[in-house]
């Protein structure tokens, strides 16, 4: 009785909450994180079984391990030969046709280059074989952008601006006419691709495109009008997928309303031009060009799904890349890794080899550790997309959040052991520090992706909270789940565990471990109660507490992604076991931590007090448009 009275009371402080969650405003965050779109990316997802997600999972202190245990291989033998064979034919054209330094002084992709691609088949990897593609899996593509990554990051860009965007959309959602019509030619690389979405007014706030596209009065054209800038290949593109907001008669609101859509736009349509190629920090040999559309007559067959689709068309073109970001980035920490030992084995200062000091083998230990968390978290997503898993948004988020990160803190410890060396342009690594920093930016900036981590999680803990005030309304029908809920906060209440499940699935020797991941889970759920208690409906507006949730999200399910990979190579006694029991507990004692803070964070009064007085600082900067100081000197 005492837990069920637990168990009430609990939902009962959540009634106000939670009478209408979903009633959130797309405008209070960024249309890039429209409330609706989470809403609907969550409305089938269920809370338990093979589908259950355990990064959301997390967000009502429950742990799903069916996607991550055992770690995922969605790859079988015949699969994993094909790729095998595609990686010396790429290899050797990074080490004999390709010259990414002449590349990136030229700031253009060589023709040579471009016909070098084609030639090796990488212009189609994940098209049907019948419109001439490979029809690799999303795992199998992964493989291949760590070459990428460990290589030339512009190629990167070529490629994944061509296909992993460009055309993805007649590939996701183009009718049997609009595939066989444009997939031959893009495939086969004689025709370049583009993905246009971004404009002068509208970054991350997708919605607010002001381009137009308006039906002409025969019914059989839209007139496209508008301009996008920072277009990857938008100077080369021969095929572009358009966005553009088409108004139409609203029966409701006996008005016009603007509906986002996409379009296949050809360059010959006529009324297509391209600036010149924009002066880049880094990328510089891949194109980035603005692109007008003047009066551009659009056949209406050229729409992609049907009107009204593009925001969704366009989120899911970007959900459904990222997953190859996240492989690119552990190419290139491996390969800066390795760069750092070998430097570190034969420098010798002092009568001793760099190696031998603890601060360097710190740095040497945190760049292992770091490429093992965003390799493993990688390649569980790309597996469970091969697994056909559906919901994939947040994983595939903080995969692109954790990889460019991790990346850029990697090659920054790299060029600090290569010292003076690594500063020098012909090391290379300047130019690696240079190419990553776009990759915190584009296809969504980590922090819009944090604000869509953490608001998917809390809207996903809000439905499961809903039902169970739902089931308070017919308690005698319901007893069965309010005194499960009973005796999970009577658990917290006094320190036990309520869920053995991730140990179970654990390698003995990750045990403890394992144990940690789940406190944490716990406290999760339990922190995000609270939060919604406190703040309702505005939690949406609590950004300072929304990205430290994101952060403890991103850590708990990269310690999940971990603990399952260390756990399957020690089951499979790999040769490498040892050493990946090493990065694995290494990894969970740091990032555990790091939960640990995130969470006291976002409920204690201190640190609630330092967020306001971040505000108050930025405030008075604002009003000073600068420093709010005077200089020491007084002038």
């Amino acid at each position: 009785m005492l837990m069920l009275r637990s168990a009430v009371k609990s939902i009962k402080l959540h009634k106000r909450p939670f009478i209408n969650l979903y009633a959130f405003q797309a405008h209070q965050l960024s249309s890039a994180i429209s409330l609706h779109n989470v809403k609907n990316s969550l409305r089938d997802l269920p809370h338990d079984g093979p589908e259950a997600s355990f990064a959301l999972g997390v967000y009502r202190g429950k742990i799903h391990t069916q996607q991550l245990f055992p770690f995922p291989d969605a790859l079988n033998d015949e699969l994993k030969e094909t790729i095998k064979l595609m990686i010396d034919p790429f290899e050797k054209f990074f080490r004999e046709v390709h010259d990414s330094s002449q590349s990136d002084l030229e700031e253009t992709l060589s023709q040579k280059s471009i016909d070098g691609l084609k030639e090796v088949g990488l212009m189609g990897l994940q098209v049907p074989q019948k419109y001439g593609g490979m029809e690799l899996k999303n795992t199998q593509y992964a493989r291949l952008c760590e070459i990428t990554g460990s290589h030339d990051l512009a190629v990167g860009i070529f490629l994944g601006a061509h296909q992993s965007i460009g055309y993805k959309g007649i590939v996701l959602y183009g009718n049997d006419k609009q595939k066989e019509k444009y997939l031959p030619d893009l495939v086969a690389g004689d025709k370049i691709a583009a993905f246009c979405l971004t404009e002068p007014s509208s970054g991350s706030d997708a919605n607010s495109i002001q381009t137009k596209a308006v039906l002409d009065e025969e019914g059989k054209h839209y007139i496209l009008n508008g301009n996008k800038i920072w277009i990857s290949n938008g100077g080369l593109a021969d095929v572009m997928t358009v966005f553009a907001q088409v108004p139409i008669n609203d029966e409701k609101s006996e008005g016009v309303s603007q509906k986002v859509t996409a379009f296949i736009v050809e360059r010959n349509f006529g009324g297509v031009t391209s600036g010149p190629p924009e002066k880049k920090m880094g990328i510089r040999s891949s194109n980035t060009a603005s692109v007008y559309f003047d009066n551009v007559k659009v056949p209406v067959e050229n729409v992609l799904s049907k009107v009204g689709d593009g925001f969704k068309i366009a989120m899911n073109i970007l959900n459904n890349g990222r997953f190859g970001m996240g492989a690119a980035m552990s190419g290139l920490i491996r390969m800066l890794l390795s760069r750092s030992i070998e430097h570190a084995n034969s420098r010798i200062q002092f009568q001793r080899k760099l190696i031998e000091y603890q601060s360097i083998q710190e740095k040497i230990a945190k760049m292992a550790i770091a490429h093992y968390a965003v390799e493993s978290v990688a390649y569980a997503v790309s597996n469970n997309m091969d697994k056909g898993i559906k919901e994939y948004q947040v994983e595939a988020a903080i995969s692109k959040v954790l990889g460019s990160e991790s990346a850029w803190n990697t090659c920054d410890e790299c060029l600090q052991i290569l010292g003076g060396i690594g500063y020098m342009r012909e090391a290379n690594i300047e130019r690696f520090m240079r190419d990553l920093r776009i990759f915190r930016i584009f296809e969504g900036t980590n922090d819009i992706l944090r604000l869509f981590i953490a608001l998917n999680g809390i809207q996903y803990a809000g439905k499961h909270l809903k039902e169970l005030q739902n089931a308070m309304k017919e308690p005698m029908s319901n007893l069965g789940t309010l005194w499960d809920q009973g005796i999970k906060r009577s658990k917290q209440f006094v320190g036990i565990s309520s869920s053995g499940e991730l140990v179970d699935n654990t390698a003995p020797q990750l045990r403890e471990s394992a144990s940690k991941i789940t406190q944490r889970i716990e406290e999760f759920g339990s922190t995000v109660e609270k939060l919604l208690v406190k703040y309702g409906r505005q939690i949406v507006q609590e950004q300072f507490i929304l990205t430290r949730l994101a952060d403890a999200n991103i850590d708990v399910y990269s310690m999940g992604a971990v603990l399952a990979r260390a756990t399957k190579a020690i089951n499979e006694n790999l040769s490498t076991a040892d050493h990946e029991l090493l990065l694995a507990t290494a990894f969970i004692e740091e990032a555990s931590d790091r939960v640990e803070r995130n969470l006291g964070s976002v409920i204690r009064k201190r640190n609630l007090k330092t967020f306001s007085t971040f505000s108050e600082i930025a405030n008075d900067v604002s009003r000073s448009e600068g420093v709010a100081t005077t200089r020491p000197l007084g002038f």
